[in-house]
């Protein structure tokens, strides 16, 4: 995929920083008393692969002014080498604006994860285009590849619009788009009709689609087999059929990338990956992986692959790339992957976990 050149970043995403807090030792939230608190967002957790490995990366986001969380955000993207962009938004007083909450049990063994997102008073609902100037961004500076999350395009009303004044300006300026469906229920009841028009705005306009079965059929109306049930062998075939319905849809988009995952338990998954790029078809064969932490996963993935395409490697390459890059993130207490070099992840795609001295 060819890219724009002489770009101040290379990759860029509008997001809503949060915190992730999880209790110690895998333990159950009702159960603990001790916590580990992150700064995260599905977006920046995209990000954070091509900024570990040297890429310049961008996130669009809002702070809540004077707030000790935003202080804690802010140099946690510093410390993953991830710029940011925003304004401060006044809190309103004590009922007014914060940062998301995650809250999340790991899971162990037969007992699986579970998530809670506390996201009432959420600042980043309020993304709005009046605060960021797209001429510079897109224009002066300049983007290689913009990531979307559907997450962020279905949030609120304000951040559905700046996802769609986003696209509009990348796409003038010759910025690659690569849009994540991520699909949630919660976030589209009552709003189907406006946020179908949206996703199918941002999806004709993408240059890479990345999702689930479900993600295609409940985002874009795209006829597919019934999610779950399966194994993901099983899973192959399927994604395949639906893929030859969208492309007829959306003859934009030139690659869809989506994650094959069967959970033997909280510790161990089959995890596999699947990619079409320019109607070629490429497979990672589903194979066990151990699992600390599967929240994040997917990012990882994404990351991966993006981070592929914007090094110019194979369609191949982008597709192991990811999916290395999903299983190392799934071994990390954090949600998103910090990989030291390349070649670690080369090592996790060849089931190499000799130790380097």
């Amino acid at each position: 995929m060819e890219l724009k050149n002489g770009c101040k970043f290379s990759l860029l995403t509008p997001t809503s920083m949060g915190v992730r807090i999880t209790p110690a030792g895998r333990q159950p939230v009702h159960t603990s008393d001790t916590f580990r608190m992150q700064a995260t967002s599905a977006e920046s957790n995209v990000l954070s692969i091509s900024a570990s490995l040297g890429l310049p990366t961008k996130v669009l986001t809002t702070f809540v002014k004077d707030s000790p969380i935003a202080r804690f955000i802010r140099d946690d993207l510093r410390s993953r080498n991830i710029a940011y962009e925003g304004p401060d938004v006044p809190q309103g007083g004590p009922w007014g604006y914060r940062h998301q909450f995650n809250i999340a049990d790991s899971g162990y063994g037969m007992r699986g994860p579970r998530v809670h997102n506390d996201r009432a008073g959420e600042v980043g609902r309020t993304l709005t285009i009046e605060d960021f100037d797209l001429t510079r961004i897109f224009g002066e500076e300049g983007v290689q590849i913009m990531h979307l999350s559907g997450l962020i395009a279905a949030l609120s009303p304000e951040t559905g619009e700046f996802c769609l004044q986003l696209v509009r300006a990348a796409k003038k300026h010759g910025t690659r788009i690569s849009f994540d469906l991520n699909y949630r229920a919660s976030f589209w009841k009552g709003r189907e009709k406006e946020l179908s028009a949206a996703f199918h705005e941002i999806a004709a306009t993408a240059d890479v689609l990345i999702g689930n079965e479900e993600d295609f059929q409940l985002s874009l109306g795209i006829a597919g087999p019934e999610a779950g049930g399966r194994d993901v062998a099983g899973g192959i075939g399927d994604f395949r059929e639906m893929i030859g319905r969208t492309t007829e849809k959306y003859p934009n988009v030139r690659v869809f990338a989506t994650t094959l995952r069967q959970v033997l338990s909280a510790n161990e998954h089959m995890w596999g990956a699947i990619l079409c790029a320019e109607g070629a078809w490429h497979v990672v064969e589903p194979r066990p992986i151990a699992v600390l932490d599967r929240i994040g996963g997917g990012d990882g993935f994404s990351g991966g692959l993006l981070y592929g395409i914007l090094r110019g490697w194979t369609p191949e390459k982008w597709l192991r790339f990811g999916w290395a890059c999903g299983a190392l993130v799934v071994t990390m207490e954090q949600d998103y992957g910090l990989p030291v070099d390349e070649e670690q992840v080369w090592s996790i795609y060849e089931g190499n976990a000799r130790v380097k001295r």
